[in-house]
């Protein structure tokens, strides 16, 4: 039933593409795959496959890709993606070797993938359990180890016509979960491998602290005043905090969008009504009188937090919220849509009081209100919410001292 499904659900993926613009490059993604590991893939070298869902779990993954890369300087590394919003971002990584999709977990597919790569080990990240191609890892004598995984009782495994599926979770080595909720949860299975060693992000999102970039043109934008930084948003939470900015003077606003392209931008000041600018037509001598900046580019979101008194993390009125710890981690309170709930390290800090949930305008007008008014409640929460991240860091350590890297030594 399972193969079944995933032929259904690549005839589908094909027959939408000429439709549909993310369907259109996974199958070109998926087409390409193939011959990308033939001209990559170097016949007798020792590869370490790591795969990532998208982008998000790549972050997870990124830190332990990193560190491998330092310890084991000759061994290669295989990234693999699923979603296309992982792949086009991060397809020239240069830490992995090979990067590419990963087929679809056909039978057919997953024979041709290890006739290809005979990787030593494999990491699958957080969420992803393909059941071909991890029985035939099993088959193999591959240790796959699942790193930064949560459970939670509403997935398919723990669900009555889910145990049959279940059964894939047999074949991975060790589970490196982020909670003990998750522990016990793969224990009612049955399944004690498993260690809680909290989320790999935090230990990302301090390297990326340490390695915040110097942005000269935000330092001036900024100046002496209070600014809000309003990192992934969508139209949604522009239509919260644009209002209270546009009647709070004494503020200003920092807007990195989730999405990049023109109608975007021009709805965000179509909403504005003091003087906003974009980054990309920034001077040092402009920027001065601009009360808004617009952030119309990638990569630099995660060093624009730390110019920030508040932060808000979009997403979480529609698709769910974005990248909360790397907010934090500047000691800064965040503000979050309610769509939270899958996300522990929030559910976390909503309840130390880093982080505030968000549900309408009022809600939004009150809880910035407080923070921009009571400057010991403003250092209070900023306090928790970075002291929450480092308290929480370390995830990367656990996992190299418990997996036994001599295959690859």
């Amino acid at each position: 039933m399972y193969t079944l499904a995933i032929y259904i659900y690549m005839l589908a993926v094909i027959l939408v593409s000429p439709f549909h613009k993310k369907a259109r490059a996974l199958v070109a993604g998926h087409w390409n795959t193939f011959r990308l590991l033939r001209k990559k893939v170097k016949p007798g070298e020792k590869y370490i496959w790591f795969h990532a869902a998208s982008l998000g779990e790549f972050e997870q993954g990124r830190p332990l890709m990193e560190r491998l890369r330092k310890e084991f300087p000759d061994s290669k590394i295989l990234l693999t993606f699923f979603s296309p919003s992982g792949y086009e971002v991060r397809k020239d990584y240069p830490v992995a070797d090979v990067v590419c999709y990963l087929p679809f977990d056909t039978p057919g597919n997953v024979m041709s993938f290890f006739r290809l790569v005979k990787p030593q080990m494999a990491f699958f990240i957080k969420y992803e359990f393909w059941q071909n191609f991890l029985k035939a890892c099993r088959k193999r004598h591959i240790p796959v180890y699942s790193v930064s995984s949560i459970f939670r009782e509403d997935q398919v495994f723990f669900r009555w016509y889910g145990r049959n599926y279940a059964k894939v979770l047999n074949c991975v080595d060790h589970f490196f979960v982020q909670n003990e909720a998750s522990q016990k949860l793969l224990a009612s299975l049955g399944l004690h491998n498993s260690t809680i060693v909290g989320d790999t992000r935090f230990d990302r999102v301090i390297d990326i602290c340490r390695q915040a970039k110097e942005l000269p043109l935000i330092e001036k934008f900024k100046g002496q005043q209070t600014v809000f930084v309003a990192g992934s948003s969508w139209a949604p939470d522009e239509d919260l905090f644009i209002p209270y900015f546009n009647t709070h003077p004494e503020l200003k606003l920092i807007i990195a969008p989730h999405k990049i392209h023109e109608a975007h931008l021009k709805e965000i000041e179509s909403k504005l009504t003091r003087p906003a600018l974009r980054l990309s037509q920034a001077t040092p001598e402009n920027v001065i009188s601009a009360d808004c900046l617009i952030i119309d580019c990638f990569g630099l979101l995660s060093s624009i937090y730390r110019y920030g008194e508040v932060a808000y993390v979009g997403g979480g009125f529609g698709v769910g919220i974005h990248n909360v710890p790397e907010a934090a981690v500047y000691g800064v309170p965040v503000l979050i849509g309610p769509n939270n709930r899958k996300f522990r390290e929030v559910q976390d800090l909503l309840k130390l009081g880093g982080c505030f949930q968000i549900n309408d305008a009022d809600s939004f007008n009150r809880t910035l209100d407080r923070l921009l008014t009571d400057a010991k409640a403003l250092k209070e929460s900023g306090d928790i919410a970075g002291r929450y991240i480092g308290q929480n860091a370390g995830a990367v350590d656990a996992v190299f001292s418990a997996v036994d890297f001599s295959v690859i030594g």
